[in-house]
């Protein structure tokens, strides 16, 4: 049986990784260079997609890899 995606996710650990490295929402915000808004929609999971470019600079500025920033949950 193949498993659909619907029933499974992929966690995003953008706000652990923050603390972490100490970067404020606002700090990152500034160096990633989108909107508040959407940088606490993907710290908080509220999202289905994510551009490749997006999450490079977020991987750039918080000097982390996609394999840390993201993991895929069954």
């Amino acid at each position: 049986m193949i498993q659909r995606f619907d029933d499974s996710h992929i966690v995003v650990h953008l706000d652990r990784i923050m603390l972490e490295r100490g970067v404020s929402l606002t700090e990152l915000s500034a160096r990633v260079g989108i909107t508040q808004a959407n940088l606490s929609k993907i710290k908080n999971n509220h999202i289905n997609a994510i551009r490749f470019s997006t999450l490079a600079a977020i991987c750039e500025a918080l000097d982390c890899t996609p394999a840390y920033l993201l993991e895929y949950s069954p």
